[in-house]
């Protein structure tokens, strides 16, 4: 004959030998319920169902039945459909915060999750555990921030591709983000600028070792060349650190990893097909969502933020500077134009050297020193002409042509010498540049029928040659 055989709980089975002694008569219902931490009441009607269902009156009631509180099978088919219909790439976690935001319906994570194990609708993720060592968070806000981007489909094929931007605060979470394009000098800067405006100055930057934060040649690298994006930094203050490795910057590596599984699905249900909607649905919902959910309190209250000088002018610091050199005509290239700087001409402008910002608005300013100049482009091409010289000469002015021997009239020149007309100096103008006229009253420049030459009787030509032999 078969035993029966109960399951019970290892407390069950510590109740089972307390009541036993009791039913044998070796021990008070007093005691037992000092053992138990229950009244003497709860002992009594433990006691009456023991000796009326044996020892499985200990084991609680509903073990192996549905629990009172779950939700019915109406309840677990419409969260199948729902998460079929519109959810269908959802984790169990972001599927339960949309079925209870936008179909109120409630549901725990883990019931969910063993729902789509059950239909196949959720798959087991295998995780391989890889030992690293920790880094603690920096203990006050703005002590670190890092910053990436993520090139990514995020409009699945609505619209044109774009690259989020993102930076975390190493302390406690907070983040600031936009899509732009593409990963660049111009759209890091904006993104700076932004964290600038509203936070203050971090103490240090984090990032990979991308071209934007580091030149690119290895000559450039080992004279320590700046990058724009890094003299930037460097004007503001702010620490350059970059990572050997994408673990070693892993809270903004695993932001990327929640964004592109949460804010994809955001910008699908809400039918963004654009950047300029991306953005805007970031700055009124996204941003605030996951503030609300995934930052943390920072260990000390303390801010570490430095706030701008009056010397931070961030228009021209987030800026793409080069350097030109002035011509003698006050004039400079820049992007295939001429640009004609206009009076006063400081000490030192001709010939010095001066900064060209390209501001993120689109605007240029030139700068010599600590002062802004005024500037007109030479637009079309007689003006540029007019602005830089002479244009250069035309191919089919080299071909050499006779030159009349002097002190001789062509018919009766004995040789002819020849050479192009494009190398021989200008009449009217100075041997040193094209652009500069011989100085007023002068008759020196060039061979024309008015050039100075001695007289006659001048002691010059009254001198013989003396010409030694060997």
């Amino acid at each position: 004959m078969e035993k029966d055989v109960l399951e019970m709980s290892l407390r069950e089975r510590d109740v089972l030998k307390v009541m036993s002694l009791v039913v044998s008569g070796q021990r008070t219902q007093a005691e037992a319920a000092r053992l138990l931490r229950r009244s003497v009441r709860q002992v009594r009607r433990v006691l009456r169902r023991i000796e009326a269902q044996g020892d499985a009156a200990v084991v609680h009631g509903l073990r192996g039945l549905p629990s009172n509180a779950r939700i019915g099978q109406e309840g677990k088919t419409r969260a199948l459909a729902l998460y079929r219909t519109h959810y269908a790439d959802f984790g169990p976690t972001l599927a339960c915060e949309k079925l209870s935001e936008r179909h109120k319906l409630a549901v725990a994570r883990e019931t969910l999750r063993q729902w789509l194990l059950s239909e196949g609708l959720w798959h087991k993720k295998r995780r391989r555990d890889i030992h690293r060592s920790r880094r603690e968070r920096r203990e006050c806000f703005g002590e670190l921030v890092q910053a990436d981007a993520s090139e990514h489909d995020w409009l699945e094929g609505r619209g044109a591709r774009m690259a989020l931007l993102a930076m975390i605060d190493d302390a406690s979470g907070r983040i600031i983000a936009r899509f732009y394009p593409a990963e660049t000098t111009e759209a890091y800067m904006d993104l700076l600028g932004r964290w600038l405006s509203k936070h203050g100055r971090p103490a240090a930057w984090y990032s990979d070792r991308d071209s934007v934060f580091r030149a690119e040649s290895k000559q450039d690298r080992e004279r320590s060349v700046a990058t724009q994006f890094s003299r930037a930094l460097g004007e503001l203050g702010i620490e350059l650190i970059l990572a050997n490795s994408p673990q070693a910057k892993g809270r903004v590596e695993r932001l990327f990893g929640t964004l592109q599984d949460r804010w994809v699905k955001e910008l699908r249900l809400a039918k963004v097909t654009t950047m300029a909607q991306a953005n805007g649905l970031l700055d009124t919902k996204l941003l605030a969502q996951f503030h609300a959910r995934f930052t943390v309190k920072p260990a000390s209250g303390n801010d570490a933020h430095r706030p701008l000088g009056a010397g931070h002018d961030l228009a021209a610091i987030l800026s793409i500077q080069q350097q030109r050199v002035v011509s003698n005509d006050y004039t400079i290239r820049f992007q295939a134009q001429a640009y004609q700087l206009l009076p006063p001409a400081w000490p030192g402008l001709r010939g010095g050297k001066v900064i060209v910002e390209q501001r993120l608005d689109g605007s240029m300013r030139i700068r010599f020193g600590k002062r802004y100049l005024e500037h007109k482009a030479c637009g079309l091409r007689s003006q540029t002409e007019q602005c830089l010289g002479a244009p250069p000469p035309d191919p089919r002015s080299l071909a050499p042509r006779p030159i009349p021997a002097e002190g001789g009239k062509a018919k009766d020149r004995a040789a002819v010498t020849t050479r192009s007309s494009a190398v021989h100096r200008a009449a009217g103008r100075s041997g040193r540049t094209p652009a500069l006229p011989c100085p007023s009253g002068g008759k020196s420049c060039g061979r024309t029928k008015d050039a100075w030459r001695p007289a006659p009787t001048h002691p010059w030509r009254g001198q013989k040659r003396t010409v030694l032999s060997g």
